[in-house]
């Protein structure tokens, strides 16, 4: 990850930091992915503590991958090179209005 996108954008400092951590969540959910392989997603009956936390690392990558608005594809109108305008709001929108 680290490699590929450091080979199509020019990053500031604090968008390497983002990076840096994306790539960091990644290779822990990697991890955490093999000891699911390894263990199965159920251990005593119960959801294997690997795959819950997989679930909150992939969450926190997604989260990561917003926030250093990476273009997700190929768009007519982005300049090559450039990274995508977007807001900071996670991976859940809100529906609706609170009152």
């Amino acid at each position: 990850m680290w490699q590929s996108v450091l080979g199509d954008f020019e990053l500031s400092e604090p968008e390497l930091c983002l990076l840096r951590e994306a790539a960091r969540t990644a290779d822990v959910c990697d991890q955490l992915q093999q000891l699911v392989h390894e263990d199965g997603p159920m251990v005593e009956g119960r959801a294997n503590p690997a795959l819950v936390e997989l679930r909150m690392q992939r969450i926190l990558l997604a989260r990561l991958l917003v926030a250093l608005r990476l273009p997700l594809g190929e768009a007519e109108d982005e300049q090559p090179g450039r990274l995508q305008r977007r807001s900071v709001r996670g991976v859940y929108g809100l529906k609706g209005s609170v009152a």
